[in-house]
């Protein structure tokens, strides 16, 4: 066997984790030793949320996952075209459902 062959990481991913989680709202907090990102499905008109998922990274960590996000999001612009930000969006207020009336 080779050293590449044994450096060779092998990952497994669960029906379940596969499948994933959609989120629309990131809530990041940190202390000395941790990154705390918290994610959420926010729905339009439920005054209640639930974290979907919650990651526990290092300051290390965290800072590479910003590198590859920025990475990744500059060859999906370069693929893809600029993506607009959510100021930049007209979202309508009803998401599909009622309109909401005063």
């Amino acid at each position: 066997m080779s050293e590449q062959d044994q450096s060779q990481l092998n990952i497994e991913i669960s029906e379940e984790i596969a499948e994933g989680q959609y989120a629309n709202l990131a809530i990041i907090t940190h202390s000395h030793a941790e990154f705390v990102l918290d994610f959420v499905n926010v729905m339009p008109g439920t005054p209640k949320s639930r974290v979907k998922s919650r990651i526990i990274l290092t300051p290390q960590h965290a800072k590479r996952l910003m590198k590859a996000l920025k990475e990744n999001l500059e060859k999906f612009e370069h693929a893809n075209g600029f993506i607009k930000d959510l100021e930049e969006v007209q979202m309508p207020m009803h998401f599909g459902g009622p309109t909401p009336q005063a």
